[in-house]
């Protein structure tokens, strides 16, 4: 490595003792560095493919594949969005076109997937709609694997369609399209009145051609049962005369029985009473409710408002709790760290109320005491002090306290001293 550093500094050294030849070499480089990344620029838009790339490639078998041209960026779209290119096509043993797809190794294809080839413009530019399949009904497909002719469709184009007519309909097609193209050529001045105006015709014949339709209808279904009863007449006239005695034969008990019908009709005048009793009795029950209904009425006037002062206590609760969430949080260690002292802290409860209530009348003396106490600790503690033989002559006192202290954090703890 040293060798070809020390033949690179060389050559750069001679370069250097011809003028005007290190400028030179440094624009080439530009140039060549300029090329470089325009050319890849212009693969990359024209979707160049290297032996290296990572794609998943199967093949396809279609009846036809008008428009295809491999290799130019012509896609492989899944769900509308670019999945891939066409890369190849040719024809397979049976005389069918036969084309490679390759597509990003992220999609899985299955064998019950299916291939159509759709025009992308009227040029005839064509891309592959492909449908991946589904694993429930099928198996995945291998790579290099090919999806057989019943998986593809191939489009109708406009030419095919325009051959299976004759002499007559092309030249009878074209004189349409001429005529419409006279026709609508004020189209946009005319032609919104025009529609404006079929749809209120439209509109208004629409009732008279329900009616129609009805009529046609009910004629129909009139039709078919006369035909129905026509039919059954004629052919069976023992039906109709077994039907009229069975008639005759109806009315005569109905005679016979007279006299029951008229006992019905008899008791109909005390149903009716009942019927008007219970009708009245049913107006007093909802004279009754309508004044519950009314106490309902102005209860439910009512609640809204306090629904509304409802929902501002819970907000306001809602507050309240986030507040303490912290607190509650910052106290949870604590209470975890005291609860086994809870235990022994019972035990040790009893004892402790017998000692307190024996220290009460010791504490009540010492009260009394405590500013004399307080008053010798302070004339007898001391730091330093100097004497003669007079007797004392000064002392000194040292306090220290958390505000005296030089350090962050203390003078929260402090507290003021009394004098």
């Amino acid at each position: 490595m040293s060798s070809r550093v020390q033949r690179l500094r060389r050559i750069w050294g001679r370069i250097g003792t011809e003028p005007g030849l290190r400028r030179n070499v440094l624009a080439l480089a530009v140039l060549i560095a300029l090329a470089a990344i325009s050319g890849s620029i212009i693969l990359s838009k024209q979707r160049l493919s290297v032996p290296w790339d990572n794609k998943f490639t199967f093949y396809a078998t279609f009846a036809g594949t008008p428009g295809v041209s491999p290799g130019h960026g012509q896609e492989v779209r899944i769900a509308g969005v670019p999945a891939g290119e066409i890369v190849g096509a040719g024809v397979d043993n049976a005389g069918h076109a036969r084309l490679e797809l390759a597509i990003d190794p992220k999609y899985r294809v299955y064998d019950n997937a299916r291939v159509v080839l759709r025009p992308k413009s009227p040029l005839n530019e064509m891309y592959v709609e492909l449908s991946p399949g589904s694993p429930q009904q099928g198996k995945r497909l291998s790579k290099g694997g090919t999806l057989l002719l019943a998986s593809s469709q191939r489009p109708i184009e406009i030419d095919e369609v325009l051959g299976h007519l004759d002499d007559n309909a092309r030249s009878a097609l074209t004189s349409l399209l001429e005529e419409s193209d006279a026709a609508l050529a004020s189209a946009p001045q005319q032609l919104p009145e025009g529609l404006t105006a079929t749809d209120t015709v439209v509109t208004r014949l629409q009732p008279v051609l329900a009616s129609l339709q009805t009529r046609r209808d009910t004629i129909q279904r009139l039709v078919t049962a006369l035909s129905q009863i026509s039919t059954a007449i004629g052919g069976d006239d023992g039906r109709l005369r077994t039907l009229a005695d069975s008639l005759q034969t109806t009315l005569g008990a109905v005679g016979e029985h007279s006299s029951a019908a008229d006992s019905a009709l008899a008791q109909l005048p005390d149903l009716t009473n009942q019927l008007k009793l219970a009708t009245e009795a049913v107006q007093a029950l909802s004279g009754e409710l309508d004044p519950t209904l009314d106490n309902l009425r102005n209860a439910s006037s009512s609640l809204p408002g306090s629904l509304t002062r409802l929902d501002g206590t819970l907000r306001q609760l809602d507050k309240t709790l986030d507040q303490l969430g912290p607190v509650v949080q910052k106290a949870d260690p604590v209470v975890k760290d005291l609860r086994p002292y809870v235990g022994q802290l019972g035990v040790a409860l009893p004892d402790l109320t017998a000692s307190t209530g024996r220290l009460d009348p010791v504490t009540a003396t010492l009260v009394s005491y405590l500013p004399d106490l307080g008053g010798f600790i302070l004339n007898t503690r001391s730091m330093t002090s100097l004497a003669d033989a007079n007797g004392g002559i000064l002392r000194a006192l040292l306090e220290v306290t958390p505000s005296s202290l030089p350090v962050t954090g203390l003078k929260s703890l402090s507290t003021p001293t009394v004098r």
